[in-house]
């Protein structure tokens, strides 16, 4: 089997945990491929194994990897995608973070994980992805997200209006600070925090929610993942933000922009002791009452 390793810079605290993964996948031979910039960072911190290799992007993983491994939390795990893209390489996240939602494996059960990995003890969790389309080719070709992509104000600009379309069809004018385009995966995220409902990850769904709308009666919409979704800015300032995940550019307001579903999964690996259900309960609280223990 082998195994490709990704992560940022972090703090020291974490070095003992990222020295356990080496030495595991060491003990159980397996071939180990490193992140080029985070094996710069790491080479002269921990003790790596003489056999190692590195890669620097999408194109050379793919000969090196049967499962990629992100060390890191969930912004770390998102990075991941601009070197899987559709290649259908199966991606893990060892938490080194707060939450943990994606990156679900804590950082004291890494031999147990890598075991079950070796054993085949996991199950392929296909999450589906948005695709923004414009035509100044905003995010090249990482114009895909696994959580959002959210339009926004900037900090110094007022109120924006968003326009929304579905297939052709106008939806609303949002008077807000912005709009989230949530996928099921990212239904748990940003757009939960700003009231969203949230999805179950196998849902043929997207979920349109808005950031501080001036309006009382204007909440988050369910609409199909097979629709396209369209959006034009009307705003006092001249420019907004937008972004796929943690990537962000600065617009121009003329700017019209697409969003579909993309054409490829991401799968994402599920531990057999694990569920979506009991993450929910167990990494955000949900449905906790006392009266119920």
């Amino acid at each position: 089997m082998k195994i490709a390793l990704y992560g940022r810079d972090f703090n020291d605290s974490v070095l003992p945990f990222v020295q356990e993964v080496f030495d595991t996948l060491t003990a159980k031979k397996l071939e180990v491929t490193v992140y080029r910039k985070f094996f710069d960072f790491i080479k002269d911190k921990i003790k790596l194994p003489s056999q190692i290799s590195t890669f620097s992007g999408h194109t050379e993983l793919l000969s090196k990897a049967d499962i990629l491994i992100s060390l890191g939390g969930d912004g770390t795990l998102l990075d991941t995608l601009a070197l899987v893209r559709d290649s259908q390489i199966p991606v893990i996240g060892i938490n080194f973070g707060r939450l943990g939602f994606l990156a679900s494996i804590n950082k004291t059960e890494i031999q147990g994980a890598i075991n079950a990995l070796i054993n085949g003890e996991y199950a392929i969790d296909k999450r589906s992805l948005l695709s923004l389309e414009s035509k100044s080719g905003l995010f090249g070709d990482e114009n895909f997200a696994l959580n959002d992509i959210t339009i926004h104000r900037r900090d110094d600009s007022a109120m924006m209006i968003i326009h929304a379309y579905m297939n052709g069809e106008f939806v609303n004018s949002y008077w807000a600070d912005g709009l989230i385009i949530a996928t099921p995966t990212g239904s748990t995220a940003y757009s939960l925090s700003c009231g969203g409902p949230i999805i179950l990850p196998s849902a043929q769904n997207f979920v349109i929610t808005p950031v501080a709308p001036h309006n009382l009666n204007v909440r988050p919409i369910i609409v199909p993942d097979d629709v396209e979704l369209t959006f034009e800015v009307e705003a006092r300032s001249t420019k907004f933000l937008l972004t796929c995940d943690s990537r962000t550019e600065t617009v121009d307001r003329s700017v019209k922009i697409s969003i579909n579903k993309a054409k490829f999964n991401i799968n994402l690996i599920r531990l057999n002791n694990e569920t979506f259900l009991t993450t929910l309960r167990n990494k955000l609280l949900w449905g906790i009452d006392t009266r119920n223990y």
